[in-house]
């Protein structure tokens, strides 16, 4: 019993939290996920990282900002680029703090996935925390909500160029994206329906605050023809249109069982039965994890420990079983660089492609030694490619030593394994920590390299060398 709540919690969440899994495991299996439903429904709380100096030249005071007014000068310019480069890396970090600690693990992993989906980069803080807190407001409510929400964001339509999308000249970039990657995908649509939302989606743009505005005379109001309709569309209407599809049901379905089941075995049946009720009840995305996490199909032996860590979920499932924090909390942005996965840098406008991706014989490497690292308070190597983006400006190599230092909490961790005889520990911690079958493992090897010369070293090294293997990385 005790692995399929493991099983649920990094599915639905970040993983076991050590210092409440004796909370959790006292429960009837009956009231886990209705609890995991509940922890969520409060509202997020809105990340604002951004600079004063960054609000007051873009937001202005009582009027608009300098830069709306286009009264900037080159170096106030170069200190917007420059401080929104450095606050996009504390609402990293907050973010991070956040999927950590908070009890709402549902929403904040589903938060993730969308962030995912909805891939965006942008450079300027106010519109990415604009767009972070849509995608955490709508994360387990309507997807229709969600959709029109981040479409009319302003790090969406920045990123997509349909700022410059105006009726004497059409950009399309914005319209295949909606439809390629966050509705129908890739074979559901033709050439000429992106041309035609394309139209329908001019005038479409924001305020350099981020506010959405409809720029009626950069609009075509003429009549256009797509997905098999004819008429005066706007914006609004082809996300209608593109909702009324079944297909885009059935795309988000089968996006999202990959990401919470399984990525490689995806039954068509299932999926269609899936979408069918997603579609019928408007979308509702908690109904749709309702009907994947009440299945039994969702615990069956296929679906668990199958699926690859993400880094992001990696690291975040490591704090919360090791508790701890870091000593120097920026090391997190060189670790995230180092695995391959940046929040809001995606690699593309696709997101981050995930499964058998995220591991590389670099990267295994690393992964595999992250806990030793921690433990000793060791430097990691730095081998990865350059990315100005990520760097954010900063004179930093693709190589070079880094450490990552952190303060652990072992309290939670002794008390959870009190009452396990001491023979009995490493068989113990090991089903805690590995999603997979611990019956093939290597106990002789792990006494071997375990300190035993009391019991609480016995457990330290344990909980490393046990994070420190192949079957950790899998959830």
């Amino acid at each position: 019993m005790m692995n399929k709540l493991q099983h649920l919690l990094w599915r639905v969440g970040f993983g076991p939290r050590t210092k409440s899994w004796e909370q959790w495991a006292a429960l009837p299996e009956s009231s886990w996920w209705p609890k995991l439903k509940d922890d969520s429904i409060p509202e997020p709380v809105y990340f604002d990282v951004a600079d004063n100096a960054i609000k007051g030249l873009l937001m202005g005071v009582g009027e608009l900002g300098k830069m709306e007014r286009g009264d900037l000068d080159k170096e106030e310019k170069k200190e917007i680029r420059e401080k929104s480069r450095d606050n996009i890396r504390s609402l990293n970090l907050h973010w991070i703090e956040e999927m950590t600690h908070t009890r709402s693990q549902l929403r904040e992993k589903m938060a993730l996935f969308w962030h995912g989906h909805f891939a965006s980069r942008n450079f300027n803080i106010l519109y990415q925390q604009q767009m972070l807190h849509v995608i955490r407001t709508h994360a387990i409510g309507n997807f229709g909500d969600l959709l029109r929400g981040v479409s009319k964001s302003a790090a969406m339509l920045a990123f997509l160029n349909n700022q410059q999308n105006k009726k004497q000249h059409p950009n399309e970039n914005f319209a295949r994206e909606v439809m390629e990657l966050f509705t129908l995908g890739r074979g559901h649509y033709t050439e000429n329906d992106i041309k035609e939302a394309a139209r329908a989606f001019t005038g479409w743009g924001f305020r350099l605050n981020g506010d959405f505005v409809f720029r009626k005379a950069q609009h075509d109001a003429n009549a256009k023809t797509l997905l098999g309709k004819t008429g005066k569309f706007d914006g609004d209407n082809v996300l209608d249109m593109l909702l009324e599809q079944r297909q885009t049901a059935r795309f988000v379905t089968r996006k999202l069982y990959k990401f919470l089941v399984n990525d490689e075995l995806i039954p068509d049946d299932r999926i269609d039965w899936l979408a069918g009720r997603f579609y019928d009840s408007g979308y509702q995305i908690t109904r749709l994890l309702d009907d994947i996490v009440r299945s039994d199909w969702f615990y069956a032996p296929e679906n668990t420990g199958n699926k690859i860590k993400s880094p992001v979920e990696l690291w975040i499932g490591i704090r919360r079983a090791l508790p701890l924090e870091p000593d120097h909390p920026e090391s997190q942005m060189l670790l995230q660089r180092a695995l391959g996965q940046v929040l809001f840098y995606p690699p593309n406008v696709a997101g981050w492609p995930g499964g058998k991706n995220w591991i590389d014989s670099s990267s295994l490497m690393l992964r595999l030694r992250i806990p030793q690292l921690l433990y000793a308070g060791r430097d990691f190597e730095m081998n990865t490619k350059s990315d100005d983006d990520q760097q954010m400006g900063r004179d930093e190599k693709p190589g070079g030593k880094r450490r990552l230092g952190a303060t652990l909490d072992w309290q939670p961790v002794f008390q959870l394994f009190r009452q396990v005889p001491e023979k009995e520990l490493i068989p113990a911690i090991a089903k805690y920590l590995w999603a997979s079958s611990s019956g093939h493992l290597p106990l002789e090897v792990l006494q071997q390299h375990t300190d035993r010369s009391s019991r609480d070293a016995l457990v330290k090294t344990a909980m490393i060398q046990l994070m420190a293997t192949p079957e950790y990385q899998l959830c």
